[in-house]
């Protein structure tokens, strides 16, 4: 099933998205966390440009 699935995603729109993944910092703890997201690929900037 998982070849399916990429294969739906490498034909049409689905080349346009990108999964990113974003390392931010807790404010209560201190610790990192890792914010992760499937995004269109005109949308990568404002995603990294948010807090």
């Amino acid at each position: 099933m998982a070849k399916k699935v990429v294969a739906t995603l490498r034909t049409g729109t689905g080349k346009d998205f990108t999964k990113v993944i974003k390392m931010v910092r807790s404010e209560k703890t201190g610790a990192y966390q890792f914010k992760e997201d499937v995004v269109h690929k005109e949308q990568i900037k404002d995603f990294f440009a948010s807090k």
